[in-house]
């Protein structure tokens, strides 16, 4: 038999619970054997649920497990650091959820740290694996469109006010809509377009609800290969209302994808060239957090080069904390020159 890499879950409620754990059982060189969550009331349910053989309520008793071998981390935003370092001076690959520490700061220790343990480490970008932005990567790389000149993408929830709701928290979460959902937006144009962002402008702010982190967010950056891109991350907008689209126009024809920036491996794509044609892309939607999962797994297995590795949820955070910085101040800001 094959052999499978051992994995445990830090936070298996929430977002692990909805989506990452039911794509890793189903990843073929991957076995889920232990869970914890904070919540007593619920870590037996999800032991039962996916057949794991430890439950645990403390973080440190997972960490410890000796039969434990890679570690998915979808804690709130705080715990992100101290996990992430105490799992990897243990021993364990982490896959870590984005962002990867409250601040740049906070997050280039980790990367140090984690990296001195000689682990493997990932970012929960699990978008990149998606099958239409896979095919529109390449496409645009194979010249589809010609020279990319613009790009837009908007992600975006109804996300109200909720009593001791972590993401709402600044202090627990490190911001709102676009450290939570813009940070898609930004991967997803940077490794499409295989370049980074140079400058950012921004209007970040909180326009409908209460709480004290973003729900609005429009960002404008300019990136290295030339391409302006717009990016909107919201929490105010009905979920019926949503558009998730993720465009890239060009000298020749644009590229328009509607639902493939989503947690499901879904949507369609429509591209429209200069001469009026309408090519399609032939693609196979399975799962993203399966391909993700299978993906690390391969790279502890068999020491293939890790495809989104921490240092990417690194690089994009120096984006993020820029843009905040852009529109607290009213400035266009150098990325690369502003964490110099």
């Amino acid at each position: 038999m094959d052999r499978k890499v051992k994995w445990g879950v830090i936070g298996a409620g929430g977002i692990a619970d909805r989506r990452t754990m039911p794509g890793l059982v189903l990843a073929k060189n991957a076995e889920l054997i232990a869970v914890m969550d904070v919540n007593p009331e619920i870590i037996e349910g999800l032991k039962t649920k996916y057949n794991a053989k430890y439950a645990y309520t403390n973080a440190d008793d997972l960490i410890a497990n000796p039969e434990v071998e890679a570690i998915y981390i979808a804690s709130p935003v705080v715990f992100h650091a101290e996990q992430a370092v105490k799992a990897a001076k243990a021993g364990k690959h982490i896959l870590l959820e984005k962002p990867i520490a409250m601040t740049v700061k906070e997050g280039e220790q980790v990367v140090k740290d984690v990296d001195a343990c000689g682990v493997l480490s990932a970012c929960g970008f699990m978008m990149r694996f998606g099958a239409y932005n896979q095919a529109i990567k390449k496409f645009i790389a194979d010249g589809g469109i010609g020279q990319v000149v613009s790009a837009k993408a908007q992600f975006t929830c109804w996300y109200p006010d909720m009593p001791n709701c972590w993401r709402q928290i600044k202090k627990n979460s490190g911001g709102g809509a676009f450290v939570d959902m813009g940070v898609h937006c930004i991967d997803l144009i940077q490794s499409i377009l295989g370049t980074t962002v140079e400058k950012v402008s921004a209007i970040i702010d909180t326009k409908t609800f209460k709480y004290e982190v973003d729900d609005s967010s429009s960002v404008l950056m300019h990136l290295k290969n030339g391409t302006n891109a717009f990016v909107e991350a919201n929490f105010n907008i009905p979920d019926a209302a949503a558009k998730w689209r993720l465009e890239f126009y060009g000298t020749k024809g644009c590229v328009t994808a509607f639902d493939t920036i989503h947690q499901l491996d879904t949507g369609s794509v429509e591209i429209t060239l200069e001469d009026g044609s309408h090519p399609t892309l032939d693609v196979e939607c399975t799962n993203l957090y399966t391909k993700e999962v299978e993906s690390f797994s391969n790279s502890i297995l068999t020491g293939a080069p890790v495809e989104v590795p921490l240092k990417d949820g690194l690089q994009v955070q120096k984006i993020v904390e820029a843009s905040y910085f852009a529109a607290d101040n009213d400035k266009v800001v150098n990325v690369d020159k502003f964490f110099e």
